[in-house]
């Protein structure tokens, strides 16, 4: 298993998203993954699935500090206040003593940034979580919240895949030596695994066409990807990707694959608040 390293954490270059996974479901998923070799499992308090995911880690028997474990607090919660609280009720839903890394889910303009990130800080100085982080930021936001933090920020969790160019946030990451965390890897509707540069390289290595989109993904510097699915024979399938290597020419056809770049899309922001 590839581990990103950054300034303040080791992570896993592929976990297990665990979005829309609910009840005995998702608890399985999670031991099942951890059984097929993943080391990272992410989940977040607007999910709703943090007792089930910690259910999960229980029944796969391994030890904890083999785990990365990410847990998000919701974009109402993270004033000066409340991201405490939320974290603690985090780590009492997954039954741990502490989560490896705390993110902030999305930005709010309705609460100061300094006053989110001061947060965020407090949760760690608390012991609530080893490293500190945030999702769905700018560029421009994560230079900020990045100044004003006493703790290195070690990742931005945003969408990312070769359809969506990310190039802003990748440089912003560089610049503060953090990870990009993808979510959504494999993009969606599938229109990324029926493109012909995608099915053509995966003919050509003998893999699947989404083995061969988290590959161009983890291949990328500092570049960590959380595919999610309820279909067990596919974690296998998500992980299997650490046996080859991309040729310079397939990783630039995906990469022109681009039509689109990030936009924070938060339906809580005013449609005309764009922060690049």
């Amino acid at each position: 298993m590839k581990i990103i390293e950054t300034n303040d954490a080791s992570i896993p270059a592929i976990g297990l998203g665990t979005f829309t996974l609910e009840g005995a479901q998702c608890a399985d998923m999670v031991a099942r993954a951890i059984e097929a070799g993943y080391r990272h499992i992410d989940t977040a308090r607007m999910y709703g699935n943090e007792r089930e995911v910690g259910q999960g880690i229980r029944a796969s028997g391994i030890e904890r500090s083999a785990l990365f474990v990410t847990t998000k607090v919701w974009w109402t919660d993270i004033g000066g206040e409340d991201l405490v609280p939320s974290a603690e009720a985090a780590l009492e839903a997954l039954g741990l003593d502490a989560v490896d890394l705390l993110l902030i889910h999305w930005p709010n303009r309705e609460v100061p940034l300094e006053s989110s990130i001061g947060a965020l800080n407090a949760a760690k100085e608390q012991g609530l979580t080893h490293s500190i982080g945030v999702a769905n930021f700018t560029s421009s936001m994560f230079d900020e919240a990045a100044a004003m933090s006493t703790a290195p920020l070690v990742c931005n969790q945003v969408e990312y895949h070769p359809f969506l160019s990310q190039e802003a946030v990748l440089g912003a990451c560089a610049r503060h030596e953090a990870a990009l965390v993808a979510y959504s890897p494999l993009g969606r509707g599938g229109d990324i695994l029926s493109n012909s540069a995608v099915r053509e390289a995966a003919e050509r290595h003998g893999k699947t066409p989404a083995q061969i989109v988290l590959r161009w993904e983890i291949e990328q510097d500092k570049v960590a990807a959380i595919p999610r699915t309820s279909k067990a024979e596919r974690l296998a399938e998500n992980i299997d990707i650490f046996d080859f290597e991309l040729t310079e020419a397939e990783r630039d056809a995906l990469t022109a694959l681009t039509t689109r770049r990030a936009r924070l899309v938060n339906p809580a922001f005013a449609p005309n608040w764009d922060r690049t």
